[in-house]
């Protein structure tokens, strides 16, 4: 799974389980990618206690795996955590880098304060679930409410891309919005002969915090992903 882009779930038909290897290959080329760009990733043990948090940073924003388990309907575990976004994704066209990688610094430009991003899954080597939650910070609301507009023009633009156009991993994504206001975004990539795979995403502007919640999986992740959104979003004030 890349935490920054989506996850990417079932191949076409009579390859249903096949792709979990080639996701963990994939995962690691973005992890190799990201630790080369400076980038600070690690690992978090399945099963031991998370990391404490101090009130008003962004690790308070995100959401314990318990929670996250609950509203997504299955047991999820910490994976990887990020202090910083990931470099940009390769889009085709170069013109949907936004929707390909909605949680890079393609999107998250330079300026934030406080950066964090935490990716659970329910299986290390082929997940059925699939949740991110990611955070960036700002000095001031205009200047992430900057941000919160460079990532909703640039899904609404996009209505299909392929991430990754140049390697063995190259997928096709579909994009819909469903809704765009000042201060929300959520919408749905749904990766093309992925056996119904699609990563359901939330955005908030809250104040100086840019925040996203996405739950990838083969059906309806939305009142999950809207869920997590939600209660991040409260969180941040």
């Amino acid at each position: 799974m890349s935490m920054q882009g989506e996850a990417t779930g079932p191949g076409p038909s009579g390859q249903s389980r096949s792709w979990s290897r080639w996701w963990a290959a994939s995962a690691v080329a973005v992890l190799l990618v990201a630790v080369a760009a400076g980038v600070v990733w690690w690992q978090w043990p399945a099963g031991d206690e998370e990391p404490p948090v101090v009130a008003g940073t962004v690790q308070a924003v995100v959401l314990p795996a318990d929670e996250v388990s609950k509203a997504v309907g299955s047991t999820l575990n910490a994976l990887t955590r990020a202090s910083e976004p990931a470099p940009p994704l390769a889009a085709d066209p170069p013109g949907c880098s936004v929707a390909v990688g909605p949680a890079t610094s393609v999107v998250y430009q330079g300026g934030w304060t406080a950066f964090v991003s935490v990716a659970q899954q329910d299986a290390a080597d082929a997940a059925d679930h699939t949740a991110t939650q990611t955070v960036g910070r700002y000095a001031d609301a205009d200047s992430a409410g900057e941000v919160f507009g460079t990532l909703t023009d640039g899904v609404k633009a996009c209505t299909a891309a392929v991430r990754d156009a140049s390697g063995a991993s190259a997928s096709r994504w579909t994009y819909r919005v469903s809704r765009a206001t000042d201060s929300v975004l959520s919408w749905t990539a749904t990766q093309d002969q992925g056996g119904g795979w699609a990563c359901y995403r939330e955005a908030r502007l809250t104040g100086s915090t840019v925040l996203q919640a996405a739950v990838c999986q083969a059906g309806d992740g939305g009142p999950a992903a809207r869920t997590l959104a939600d209660r991040m979003a409260e969180r941040a004030k």
